[in-house]
């Protein structure tokens, strides 16, 4: 199978199907027996539900000879895309159905299912294991994962913030030098200079699939640096406000003049997909694309790939913090199995052996201090490592624009209507990126939605 195969099977898997892989059985991600169904029954098994990301799809393929040999521990792994994995858990979570042990869930979410009692704590698990190491965790990751109560509620698998990709043979091939801190603008210009650098090669891509964590992980930062939000502190929507606009406009017009084809219906896998086969100069996005990038079995940009901090307008920065994290709901019946996965899927033990396995670029970093010390680690990752953990320390979720905030969250709101009210706005935006609507129309809409939701908060 070609790389292109490879990734673009990865991405049909993730999206249209659901995965049942009992990781003690099969081989890998693309296979596997039973419906996922979270069935699985004994002491023995627990039922794990993910998002379909590469870094999940490695831990399905190791779970056998990695964790399941040693421990005992059968786990039947569920993956779903991104904007069904939301749904998938949110349901069973808030029913108290119990379908699932084990679910990987982010920033935005733990703080909110905590205050509505759906998680366990897991500092006594944390604690109790000495080998897991919880100092080495990265602050901003903790803090992210972390409730009211400061107890952690969720155990990190990997940790990203986002940056610019780039292809640098093209870049040289066009005598441009991307700066290191570029600003939107200076993205814009470059965009429509290599738009057309080879055959079929678009200048950038850039996520235009509804959904909250989709088209608006990476929209809301540039609404951020643009000078705009969602609400003011005192809970005043801002959608349809200059800033907003301004920023949606800059980006709707990015994307549709020098984006990817089909940018509508491009998430993050699209665009991964797009940047590994040469068909974008560029790609913003998460950092921890970053090692898939530089896997040489999938990706014919190995090697060739550069890195710039998140671009900005009005801000010095703007890159977003995010964790794809482990939680234990509380109606789980297997909590000690559960947690003995979950510490493991976070440990340093886990990325060694993907590091060995795979290859350390590999690796589900960002949420490691020890990772960025790693010999192996630092030369696999020598051309993103030092710039992806400086993004992330440099997140700022209480201060991500240019005016106080009612909540805390770079590209999120942190409240539980954010998941509805950001993902009926995003369907507008990418109605608008497909040239079906205006953008002053979507964020018109997108306003009257915003302030309902600010209703329940004013006062």
């Amino acid at each position: 199978m070609s790389a292109a195969q490879k990734w673009r099977a990865r991405g049909v898997v993730a999206a249209l199907a659901v995965l049942a892989v009992t990781a003690s059985g099969c081989s890998g991600a693309g296979g596997g027996g039973g419906t996922g169904s979270g069935t699985g029954g004994g002491s023995s098994s627990i039922n794990v539900l993910m998002v379909g990301n590469p870094q999940m799809e490695d831990i399905a393929k190791l779970t056998a000879d990695g964790f399941t040999k040693d421990s005992g521990i059968k786990v039947n792994f569920t993956i779903l895309p991104e904007n069904e994995l939301r749904d998938k858990v949110t349901q069973d979570v808030a029913t108290q159905a119990g379908q699932y042990d084990v679910a990987t869930i982010g920033a935005y979410e733990v703080p909110i299912w905590h205050k509505n009692g759906w998680l366990n704590a897991l500092d006594s698990y944390a604690d109790k294991d000495t080998s897991f190491d919880k100092a080495d965790l990265l602050k901003p990751i903790v803090q992210s994962l972390s409730g009211e109560d400061g107890k952690l509620y969720a155990l990190p698998f990997y940790g990203e913030s986002s940056f610019l990709m780039y292809n640098k043979e093209v870049m040289q091939s066009k005598g441009i030098t991307v700066p290191e801190h570029p600003t939107w603008q200076q993205v814009a210009d470059i965009a429509a200079k290599v738009d057309g650098a080879k055959p079929g090669m678009k200048g950038i891509c850039l996520r235009g699939l509804a959904g909250w964590g989709e088209v608006f992980a990476p929209l809301t930062t540039v609404v951020n640096t643009f000078g705009g939000t969602w609400f003011t502190k005192d809970w005043q929507a801002q959608v349809d406000g200059q800033g907003f606009t301004a920023a949606t406009k800059f980006y709707v017009d990015l994307v549709r003049k020098h984006g990817e084809p089909g940018a509508a219906q491009a998430g993050f896998t699209e665009c991964l997909n797009a940047m590994a086969q040469e068909k974008v100069a560029m790609w913003y996005d998460a950092t921890s694309a970053a090692g898939s990038l530089e896997d040489p079995s999938v990706s014919k940009v190995a090697g060739k790939v550069g890195y710039a901090y998140a671009p900005v307008a009005k801000t010095q920065n703007s890159g977003w913090l995010w964790a794809w994290a482990w939680a234990m709901p509380k109606t789980t019946k297997k909590a000690a199995a559960a947690a003995k996965f979950m510490l493991w899927a976070s440990s340093k033990q886990y990325e060694n052996l993907v590091g060995q396995r795979l290859g350390w670029a590999r690796v589900p970093a960002g949420k490691r201090a020890s990772t960025y010390q790693n010999p192996d680690y630092k030369k696999a990752a020598a051309a993103f490592g030092d710039i992806t953990l400086k993004a992330i320390e440099q997140a700022d979720p209480t201060n991500p624009g240019v005016q106080p905030r009612p909540t805390v969250g770079v590209q999120f709101v942190a409240i539980p209507e954010f998941q509805d009210l950001g993902t009926k706005v995003a369907q507008q935006v990418s109605a608008a990126i497909a040239g079906k609507t205006s953008v002053d129309a979507a964020l018109a809409d997108g306003q009257k939605l915003a302030e309902a939701v600010a209703k329940k908060y004013q006062g």
